[in-house]
């Protein structure tokens, strides 16, 4: 096979000189006339000249990807904008990586009850501390274990009377401090023999403190400094010069060394005490202060209140004993939290107003960026440091991530947290564990994000139900259960483009592409299939349930029709004589209802064999220009023709078929099971049909051209000419439910199992001829693999640069590769791009290490042991370019998904956060303007509005969040896409 040492698509590689030298092929000297439209074959051979980057071959892969619509031409403002998109959703792509994976919530057994006042972090040893309303101390393990719970003493007041009100650590000295109603702050020592001894009071203050915070200087830990707001508007901070000799200064010698200090704060504004001292503000009037943080970079103490104007004060500290300089930040709403970033310089501000507001400062007249997007009162905030990211949590219980460079959300998290409608709410957030905890009055709730070498890798937040190979593109496209469609580049594995909220809440259950590979097809469970160019612009819309949710298992797209199948008795058909409309209403099947149960699938042999298959295990043979059925097969050998008078099936056993089960309605009859479940041992449904590739001598001759399987873990090989059942074996012991899968050439027949596990056979000399009955024995075995952990749900076969592939989808979220009859190259979307034609390419660890429970999955390794190779020159020779018949080039192999039924498919739950963009239309767009969104380290764009709508993946959540409606014009012949393009 052809590699190119660059794998890099070439529209990535192209430099600001490159773009420079194409714009002269669109664009006349000087700007002095109209812009210049190039067809493909001029595009391709100027653009190769000039630029003097990549191939023929690539320039005209992009004009292809340029040119979806099949137009011929090209200009600079549609080059320009596809370029725009390519930059824009690669720099999402990118800020998505950095996204969180969130464990399931995890509550913590608490021991409060009343709510919390404040939780900290101890760092030697690694603790946790949890205090309440009423002084119960929580003490926590590293792993959030409760070790213990105690209730703190305070001599001043009764214990039914005591309140705490907020609570800090002081780490460099091993304390805890701690304010009461009472008017004072508590020391109390952690490392004093009896445990949590108060060892300082700091009485004689005018006003209840309500909120605390405590900074220290890394490199010199006796300079600290602790802060203090109260119900009065006071802010007052106590600044330690040798807080790890001492705090505060003892009175004299005769005192007990474990008795408690009482400090005034009349003597350390006084100066009596050498080892601090005390400044204060009251630029808040009476408002009581919310939250107050001393920023160390900027020697500051920054406080916010409730109150409108002015609610944002930042007061400077500048030499000791000189008055704090107070500055007022230009705030018209009330702040209930803040958070300050060193690195970037930003504070964050939580707003009642449902902003998130970023101030810098030394700018007191405006926010430098508002973080628009929650719908109720923000009630805390918090920078992630290392990742330049914030979390925000709003009243209405929704958490949100926000990227700060461009100021945008980047996950949304709801729908997890207690149902309480009022309670006071804490957030702590532990960097390095990547730990979340909430408190919600007296409950404490812990969100923990998967470790890098936790996450499994995975190609869809969602199950993938689908996947196909676009030889026009060199892609690979898949599709999940949250309505999402992916392209990936099949040289390497990346993810190039992404198309999200495709049918809205329905999932996505099979696809198929036309004959000409440019029009993309896609059934969801709404009932609906929409039809698709591969820039996201929706053509048609086939109402194929009719207005009713429906479970389509397969799309055939033929040269004269479309047929859907998969929930009732009936093939439903579209004709393309009428997708002139935008809105398209099916046809009617000439031949009728002739099944007795849901139809499942189908295979089409040119030029007009039709076969179905059906859930009750009966094969009807069809003739696909008349719509007549001609021949029944069923395993148990009873065939039915057709009559010419009445268009019904004769059964040869008319006893027979009294005991078959006709349900009146699709609802009535019995569902069979999902993947994950092996079926009854009397399930007969037919999940798979495909025609072998073979001489019409073999058919002659009794051998097999129809090979099918289902529920029962049974393949079966048929003639369709002489309605016999050839030959039929267990492909998968005790696994129940398989799909199937033959390459174009007849050569290998690929199995699969809801355990994962794949199977190559080869049936290159199998079932050519008839036998005495019918034949048990089973296919030579070529290859046993495990790509996947769960249940495998698609199955393709594949040429790329002469080699044949497999493509395999499952309910564990991936889309793998491999070579047939070989081993796996990969999973798509994994760190490491593979490199196709090379050997060292592997599936990650987690799928390398699973073993087949039964053991038949032992023969073959995973990974390339030694030099195997992809295949033979034998096999090589066998997928030439006449291996595939021209008729067959004008109608598609599409198979149906595993999961037959919606009722029946398993639920499986992710977390889904979803986040919307502004958009905006494109106008003529220069190279300069090109130039220099390049150059932005994140640059904020996204495509025109009338073709996508902004929504980004992220990681997983219970339930989907809910997507607007598309909104659908009756008066055109397209719509707009219903998801965002994200192109990597």
């Amino acid at each position: 096979m052809e590699t190119h040492g660059e794998t890099e698509l070439l529209e990535c590689r192209l430099s600001t000189e490159d773009l420079e030298k194409m714009q002269s092929l669109f664009l006349p000297a000087g700007d002095s006339g109209p812009e210049v439209s190039l067809s493909r074959e001029e595009f391709v051979e100027r653009a190769w000249a000039v630029v003097g980057r990549g191939t023929r071959e690539e320039y005209t892969r992009l004009f292809d990807s340029m040119d979806v619509s099949r137009e011929g031409w090209l200009d600079w403002t549609r080059l320009t904008t596809f370029l725009l998109l390519k930059l824009s959703e690669q720099d999402e792509q990118a800020r998505a990586g950095t996204v969180p994976r969130w464990r399931p919530p995890r509550m913590l057994p608490s021991p409060h009850r009343e709510p919390v006042q404040g939780v900290a972090l101890l760092r030697s040893p690694s603790r946790y501390l949890s205090l309440s309303k009423n002084g119960v101390l929580g003490v926590w393990c590293d792993e959030l274990g409760l070790l213990k719970s105690l209730r703190l003493t305070n001599e001043s007041v009764k214990p039914k009377d005591l309140w705490v009100t907020g609570m800090v650590a002081l780490p460099n000295v091993h304390k805890i401090a701690v304010a009461f109603t009472s008017k004072e702050i508590c020391f109390y020592d952690l490392l004093s023999k009896q445990e949590f001894s108060c060892q300082y009071k700091l009485q004689g203050l005018n006003h209840t403190p309500i909120v605390l915070d405590y900074w220290f200087n890394p490199q010199d830990p006796d300079q600290a400094v602790l802060s203090f707001g109260d119900v009065g508007g006071k802010v007052s901070l106590v600044c330690f010069r040798t807080a790890q000799i001492a705090l505060f200064e003892r009175p004299s010698a005769s005192v007990e060394q474990d008795a408690t200090v009482v400090i005034q704060l009349a003597d350390l504004a006084e100066g009596q005490h050498r080892c601090c001292y005390t400044t204060t503000h009251t630029a808040h009037g009476n408002s009581w202060v919310r939250r107050v943080r001393f920023l160390g970079p900027l020697e500051a103490i920054v406080s916010c209140t409730w109150s409108g104007q002015g609610s944002l004060v930042l007061a400077w500290r500048e030499t000791e004993g000189s008055p704090l300089r107070v500055t007022h930040f230009n705030t018209h709403t009330g702040i209930t939290d803040l958070d300050f970033h060193p690195s970037l310089n930003l504070i964050a501000t939580a707003g009642l107003n449902n902003h998130v507001y970023l101030w810098n400062p030394y700018v007191t007249s405006k926010p430098v960026g508002i973080l628009r997007g929650h719908m109720s009162s923000v009630v805390a905030v918090h920078f992630i440091m290392g990742k330049k990211q914030l979390l925000s949590f709003s009243k209405d219980k929704v958490l949100r991530l926000w990227d700060v460079s461009s100021q945008l959300c980047v996950q949304r998290v709801a729908g997890i947290f207690p149902k309480s409608q009022e309670c006071q709410t804490l957030l702590f957030f532990r960097e390095e564990h990547s730990r979340l905890l909430l408190s919600f009055n007296s409950q404490l709730l812990l969100l923990e994000a998967k470790k890098e070498s936790d996450r499994m890798v995975t190609s869809h937040e969602s199950p993938v139900t689908c996947v196909l190979y676009n030889a026009l593109f060199r892609q690979v496209i898949s599709s999940d259960a949250s309505s999402t469609i992916t392209c990936w580049l099949m040289d390497t594995g990346q993810k190039v483009k992404q198309f999200t909220c495709c049918h809205g809440d329905a999932d996505i259950s099979t696809m198929a592409l036309d004959g000409t590979q440019t029009r993309l097809f896609t059934a969801g469970t709404d009932g609906l299939v929409k039809v698709w160019d591969f820039n996201g612009h929706c053509h048609h819309r086939l109402n194929a349930g009719r207005d009713q949710a429906a479970e389509i298992s397969q799309v055939l797209v033929l040269k004269r029709t479309v047929l859907v199948l998969g929930w009732e008795k009936i093939i439903t058909v579209f004709r393309p004589g009428s997708f002139s409309k935008f809105f398209i209403q099916p046809s009617e099947w000439i031949g009728g209802v002739q099944h007795h149960d849901d139809v499942l699938c189908a295979a089409f042999r040119p030029p007009q064999t039709l076969v179905t298959g059906s859930y009750d295990g009966e094969i009807i043979v069809w003739n696909n220009s008349t719509e007549n059925a001609l021949r029944k097969l069923r395993p148990d050998g009873q065939l039915g023709l057709r009559s010419k008078s009445g268009g019904v099936l004769l059964r040869a056993n008319r006893s027979a078929a009294s005991g078959l089960r006709q349900p009146s309605s699709p609802s009535d009859s019995s569902l069979p099971p999902h993947a994950g479940q092996e079926g009854p041992k009397d399930c007969q449904a037919i999940t798979r049909l495909f025609f072998l590739e073979r001489q019409k001598v073999v058919t002659a001759a009794g051998g097999a051209d129809l090979v099918s399987c289902g529920m029962s873990g049974q393949v079966r090989f048929w003639n369709t000419a002489q309605c016999s059942l050839v030959a039929e074996f267990v492909a998968h012991k005790r696994s129940g439910s398989i799909i199937l899968t033959v390459d174009r050439t007849g050569r290998y027949l690929v199995t699969a199992d809801v355990h994962g596990g794949v199977k190559v056979w080869d049936l290159q000399d199998y079932c050519l001829q008839a036998s005495d009955g019918v034949l048990k024995q089973d296919p030579e075995l070529l290859s046993s693999l495990r790509p996947h952990m769960d249940c495998v749900t698609h199955l393709e076969t594949c040429v790329h640069g002469d080699q044949l592939f497999l493509l395999s989808t499952s309910t564990d979220c991936t889309v793998a590769l491999s070579y047939l009859p070989g081993h796996c190259v990969g999973i798509f979307g994994q760190e490491e791009h593979w490199h196709l034609g090379r050997t060292e390419c592997s599936l990650p660890t987690e799928v390398q290490d699973r073993e087949f429970e039964d053991g038949e999955m032992a023969k073959s390794p995973l990974t390339p042991q030694g030099s195997h190779g992809p295949h033979s020159a034998e096999d090589s020779a066998l997928l030439g370019k006449d291996a595939c018949p021209a008729e067959e080039k004008d109608h598609d192999h599409s198979e149906p998904r595993h999961g037959l039924k919606e009722t029946d498919r398993r639920q499986h739950v992710h977390n889904r956060f979803s986040t919307s963009m502004t958009v905006g239309p494109f106008s003529e767009l220069t190279l300069r303007e090109l130039q220099s969104v390049q150059d932005l380290e994140k640059p904020d764009f996204v495509a025109n509005p009338h073709m996508y709508f902004g929504h980004m993946w992220d990681s997983t959540t219970p339930t989907p969040p809910p997507r607007p409606p598309l909104k659908e014009s009756k008066d055109t012949t397209s719509e707009s896409f219903g998801c965002s393009a994200c192109l990597i």
